[in-house]
């Protein structure tokens, strides 16, 4: 009776605690199973960055070029492309030496990009760009005499999630120009690096 009585309780602790184990199997995701992460892959984009006329036709052109990573630990990419544009702060006279003094402040001029969250979405290249395209526009108001000129600093930015076919030339971005009948584009093509 006690061998019955033994052999009963194993069979019982076997089935309570055998069937948790085998719920904690079954609820553990295989090794095979699992999806495995894509690997990181580099591309070579060309940005480029064109002025166009009010007859349509470009008047200027510029490329930036950079190497980004779809890694979702890559840093983002920057490009900058700057010239420090003087302007006048302050101007007064010394009245004892009767000299004008002037006071500038410089401020940045070019063209900025920013690309982070570089993924790949099929045959498309996912980004999310940044882009800041300022100059200094064409002064034909300044009076002969005037001895200081104030630069107008003409600014584009644009910020968005783009989807590039890869190897192929995209516009991403397009403006109309506020001070003439002109308009801007940033293009950009994508090319995976092997």
């Amino acid at each position: 009776m006690q061998k019955v009585m033994i052999g009963c309780f194993l069979l019982l602790f076997s089935l309570t605690f055998g069937h948790q184990a085998l719920a904690q199997d079954q609820a553990k995701p295989s090794e095979a199973a699992k999806t495995p992460e894509a690997s990181a892959r580099y591309y070579h984009l060309d940005f480029v960055v064109q002025e166009f006329g009010a007859d349509g036709k470009a008047t200027n052109s510029r490329t930036y070029t950079t190497t980004v990573c779809t890694d979702i630990h890559a840093p983002y990419t920057e490009i900058r492309t700057n010239s420090k544009v003087p302007i006048t702060t302050a101007s007064f006279t010394d009245t004892k030496s009767s000299q004008v003094n002037t006071q500038f402040q410089y401020q940045n001029v070019g063209v900025n990009i920013d690309v982070s969250q570089v993924h790949e979405v099929g045959r498309n290249l996912g980004l999310e760009v940044t882009a800041d395209v300022s100059s200094i526009a064409p002064s034909g108001n300044a009076e002969p005499n005037q001895s200081l000129i104030e630069p107008v600093i003409r600014q584009n930015r644009w910020q968005s999630s783009v989807l590039v076919p890869i190897g192929k030339a995209t516009v991403i971005f397009t403006s109309d120009a506020l001070d003439s009948k002109g308009s801007m584009q940033v293009v950009v093509t994508a090319t995976p690096l092997l």
